[in-house]
């Protein structure tokens, strides 16, 4: 896999709201890590762009956040995730923030997997990447679905399970269903 973009970027903390420099990389495959420093030895965080984001914001849309001292807000961006995580950034200029925001939605909405074999080189057509937990890339033949009397074209379809959320209603809900069936049943049979 190749590097996308690379780079600077000032990141605030999530618990003291403290600016920390960071080195980002994004790569071909959408993922967006960021490290300690250049080297990539200390990873801190990453995001899958396809799959995690759901909102880039830049300048005056930034939320929540003040610039770092020193930067306007112009020179803001916000990546807004899926499970609620908000990561406010600063670039070192209006034009690299933009030049971020711009790079940051194309691979959002066109990320293609490149993979690379054994041998040095890419995985042939028709081949869909698939990624463990732990971040390793598996190769496997993409079957396409039949395409059906008129050539339609396969689609893909990606299923999003959100966050189930229980207050207990619910459960006292059936609670009570279930008292008030037993109730009537015991009657019924009371009766014989």
């Amino acid at each position: 896999m190749a590097f996308v973009k690379s780079g600077w970027l000032l990141r605030q903390s999530t618990i003291l709201k403290r600016w920390k420099k960071n080195w980002f990389d994004l790569w071909s495959d959408g993922h967006l890590i960021y490290y300690d420093d250049q080297t990539r030895q200390n990873v801190e965080d990453k995001v899958h762009m396809p799959m995690d984001c759901i909102n880039i914001r830049t300048g005056q849309e930034c939320r929540d956040t003040q610039p770092p001292d020193g930067k306007s807000k112009d020179c803001m961006l916000q990546i807004v995730c899926r499970d609620g995580k908000t990561i406010s950034l600063c670039a070192e200029s209006t034009d690299d923030c933009l030049a971020w925001k711009f790079t940051l939605q194309d691979s959002r909405t066109n990320t293609q997997a490149y993979g690379y074999g054994p041998y040095g080189g890419a995985y042939p057509p028709g081949t869909q990447v698939v990624y463990a937990a732990n971040g390793q890339a598996y190769a496997v033949p993409y079957q396409y679905p039949y395409a059906g009397l008129y050539g339609q074209q396969p689609a893909n379809q990606v299923i999003i399970r959100e966050r189930y959320r229980d207050n207990d209603s619910d459960l006292a809900l059936g609670m009570l269903a279930g008292a008030a069936t037993g109730m009537a049943l015991g009657s019924l049979f009371w009766v014989f």
